[in-house]
């Protein structure tokens, strides 16, 4: 089967390689024709070795990120037939309740090949059904940036109607955490660099939107459409490089989910602000199977559809990974493989 495999750090040393297939799955173990996958900026952390020890080197089948088709299963599979329409999980032994290290030991892509590749033997746990009505490609998107946002705006954020919400960009992360909000019934502020893309935002849910670029001060115009209060919760993705501006925008009281560092890995914190104003400044990792399965039927409900920008063959992903650096996407760039 072909597989994209990292021989060494460094995004020369990727390639679309010949390797064996899958062994017949064991008991408790289903094999899956992987039809699609899809980026995230963690890849690009992958390829340049910079999860340290938290990554296998050498080999590895890169990609978290997969839906597909069951071929068969092992003794003792309840769960999943074959023909059955699946995506992984890229913490498979997160089941339930928090995040711990031991959940974190073993990631898709990370420490355990990835899902860049045709065929791949899944524990049954690591498997969760396609909801009704989404294409391979559209599920592929599902297992880090849908979860994350969906953590982010409703187990840990607890968004409610009326509440008013600001995501930063039009990331895969963003725009799902728009569209979770909206179905949340909240109000929803998006800001980007982009007017084009602000006003496809603007076609998504998004109710009022920011250049960032055009006002750099954006806490200003977007405290001004809650009179001056302040926002509800903030769906930080900029770190650094807009952490001051998110704690000048969230009201007294609000929610500060940090979850991605494109601007910066370092900030000066102004600890007197979150202390004084009881800012809650909350890191935000992917999700439980729970938590997916929640998610997953609350998007067969609502019919919710993910943005997907591009779709490159499994033979070009070097081209995927240098698109979704360049940062000109609007939603998620994807692999068919």
């Amino acid at each position: 089967m072909k597989a994209a495999v990292l021989a060494a750090s460094g995004i020369d040393n990727l390639a679309v390689v010949d390797v064996a297939d899958p062994a017949a799955p064991g008991p408790g173990e289903v094999l899956v024709r992987l039809r699609a996958a899809s980026l995230n900026y963690r890849d690009l952390v992958a390829v340049e070795g910079g999860y340290g020890r938290r990554q296998r080197t050498g080999g590895l089948v890169l990609l978290s990120d997969g839906a597909g088709e069951v071929v068969s299963v092992g003794a003792g599979v309840t769960r999943f037939a074959p023909g059955d329409r699946v995506f992984g999980l890229i913490f498979p032994d997160w089941q339930d309740g928090g995040l711990s290290a031991a959940v974190m030991a073993d990631t898709l892509g990370g420490t355990l090949d990835g899902v860049g590749c045709e065929l791949r033997l899944f524990p049954e746990r690591g498997l969760v059904a396609i909801p009704h009505g989404l294409s391979f490609v559209e599920a592929a998107t599902l297992p880090v940036a849908a979860i994350t946002a969906w953590s982010a705006i409703v187990t840990q954020g607890g968004v409610a109607p009326g509440d008013v919400v600001l995501t930063q960009g039009t990331g895969g992360v963003s725009l799902f955490a728009l569209q979770f909000a909206r179905l949340a019934g909240a109000e929803v502020i998006v800001i980007s660099s982009s007017d084009a893309k602000l006003e496809r935002a603007r076609a998504l849910g998004a109710g009022h939107t920011i250049n960032y670029v055009a006002t750099p001060e954006w806490s200003r115009p977007a405290r001004a459409v809650t009179g001056g209060r302040g926002v509800d919760h903030v769906v930080e993705l900029g770190g650094g490089g807009t952490l001051e501006q998110s704690l000048r925008v969230v009201r007294v009281g609000g929610t500060l989910s940090l979850i991605g560092v494109l601007g910066g890995a370092a900030a000066a914190v102004p600890l007197g602000r979150v202390v004084t104003q009881n800012i809650r400044l909350q890191g935000v990792t992917c999700g439980s199977r729970r938590e997916v399965e929640a998610m997953v039927r609350a998007i067969a409900l609502a019919g919710l559809k993910p943005a997907v920008d591009r779709v490159f063959p499994l033979a070009e992903i070097r081209a995927a990974l240098e698109w979704l650096r360049a940062g000109r996407h609007f939603g998620k760039v994807c692999i068919e493989v």
